[in-house]
């Protein structure tokens, strides 16, 4: 038993003992250029006698990434000649009350088409840093720039095919569906990312994304036409190109073109709204923008904003949540953190949740020295467990977040049906909230839209659920699986007693 103690508390990402470094490394889904050793990211397994206390998927695969490559901006010093921001004459669509059309060239692009600023995003539908990008900072680009006529934005193709296998495919949709018009792109893109998660895993991805795209009204007919034909693997390869010649190697990545003077800046990664804001304010204003972030040195890497000391900040306007929008419980200046990543229908995060959380909490949260952060992570092997994770955010958009998390676990088998959402409605019922607040809620994009962002920040770490990440002295540590009671709380106390000292 002790062996197995030892065992357990051994980080299990060797590279999140030296400041969190492949935290802060991963904004952005990278090709590989100098491969990590592989001890650091091996994971130590903790051998237990009773059953494997984790549910796993398959997930994409992780770049092999250098220091310098990811969270980085740079500013560049000459013009680059991929770059043209001429609009279209063709008739022009609105999608969100945003004008939307195609450049010269045939590309989408969202905005005023003489906007003074055009970003350039190249992206991958099936990269978790884009999902996240599209998620938690394209919506406030949109709405303080973009609906204001000062920006444009052009999107790009960039499938890395090395790390995501199905990403070549879902350009080739989107682009078949840009075909019968810009604002049916602009929803096609939309639903690409928001259901990243149902078909990265997909052998066959092609049946789902022809649901997709009869699902927003395009013609099936002109589109599987396009499809059969493989007519867009030429456009996909010239953004492939046009990324390499502004030398992108990872996704996303933004470059901004100024019309007045032909300067471009760049910037990679997803990074924080601030960042975006900051370079975008002083292009409009007609300065040279300060270099967004310098190149990162090797384990001075920032952090996610969920891991941050900001993203654990509470949030002000709604109790209970953190500003990275994350539900947490107990002491908010506690000196360790646990995130914990789990799936409302995972029988080992349920196990967890009814036999271990209790001693955990009277031991450790109720005493304020640990605070506990719960985010969503539905496997693919659990058809409704997304839906639950709607249903949790909706709860929480009353106040009942921690209610309806306890209710879900304890009726799972009565929600793993073809269509959860009466059990779900039933259970808000139970909970005395605003019945038809929450129905509107269920049927919303916006809750499916955090069940989204959590399943991107832990797509990197998360090989199976439950999966625990602690935060401690500017440290962090993978404690994978539903532990008995006795090992998680050795695991914790040892981690406190280290970050005491």
């Amino acid at each position: 038993m002790e062996q197995i103690k030892r065992q357990s508390m051994r980080p299990l990402l060797a590279c999140l003992m030296t400041g969190i470094t492949l935290l802060g490394l991963l904004a952005s889904c990278t090709l590989p250029v100098s491969p990590v050793p592989a001890a650091q990211v091996e994971a130590t397994a903790t051998s237990l006698a009773e059953a494997p206390s984790t549910e796993t998927t398959p997930v994409a695969a992780t770049a092999e990434l250098t220091a310098t490559e990811v969270s980085t901006a740079t500013e560049l010093v000459t013009t680059t000649p991929t770059v043209t921001t001429a609009a279209t004459s063709l008739p022009q669509e609105t999608y969100k009350d945003i004008p939307v059309g195609f450049t010269s060239e045939g590309f989408a692009y969202r905005g005023n088409p003489d906007a003074p600023i055009t970003m350039f995003e190249f992206s991958d539908y099936q990269c978790p840093f884009c999902s996240r990008y599209f998620i938690q900072t394209e919506p406030a680009i949109n709405e303080s720039y973009v609906r204001s006529g000062e920006v444009r934005v052009v999107f790009r193709d960039m499938p890395l095919v090395q790390l995501h296998p199905n990403a070549p495919t879902a350009h080739a949709a989107a682009l078949c569906v840009a075909d019968q018009g810009a604002r049916l792109f602009w929803m096609m893109h939309d639903q690409l990312f928001q259901s990243q998660a149902e078909w990265q895993s997909l052998p066959d991805p092609n049946p789902y994304f022809l649901q997709l795209a009869e699902g927003i009204g395009a013609d099936s007919a002109a589109y599987s036409a396009c499809i059969e034909g493989d007519e867009k693997t030429a456009t996909i390869e010239q953004g492939l190109a046009a990324a390499r010649d502004l030398g992108f190697s990872g996704t996303p990545s933004f470059l901004f073109a100024r019309a007045a003077t032909d300067e471009t800046f760049q910037l990679v990664g997803a990074q924080p709204y601030d960042q975006f804001a900051g370079l975008l304010d002083a292009l409009i204003a007609g300065e040279s923008p300060q270099q967004a972030a310098e190149p990162a040195e090797a384990g001075d890497q920032g952090i996610p904003f969920w891991a941050s000391a900001e993203g654990l900040a509470p949030d002000p306007d709604r109790p209970g949540y953190n500003m990275a929008g994350d539900a947490y419980r107990g002491n908010i200046d506690a000196k360790v953190v646990v995130v914990e990543f789990s799936d409302f229908q995972c029988p080992f995060c349920r196990r967890h949740t009814e036999d271990t959380q209790p001693a955990l909490d009277k031991t450790f949260v109720d005493t304020n020295q640990i605070l506990w952060v719960f985010k969503n992570f539905p496997l693919s092997i659990h058809p409704q467990a997304p839906a639950a994770g709607v249903a949790v955010e909706c709860a929480a958009d009353q106040g009942k977040f921690w209610e309806m998390h306890a209710l879900l676990f304890a009726n799972v088998n009565t929600w793993s049906i073809n269509d959860p959402n009466p059990v779900f409605s039933q259970l808000a019922e139970d909970l005395e909230l605003d019945a038809d607040q929450f129905a509107t809620c269920l049927e919303s994009d916006e809750a499916a839209q955090k069940v989204q962002s959590d399943m991107a920040d832990g797509q990197q770490f998360v090989q199976g659920t439950p999966t625990f990440i602690v935060l401690f002295n500017g440290e962090g540590r993978i404690i994978p699986g539903a532990l008995p009671v006795d090992q998680f709380t050795s695991a914790l106390q040892e981690i406190i007693d280290t970050s005491a000292q």
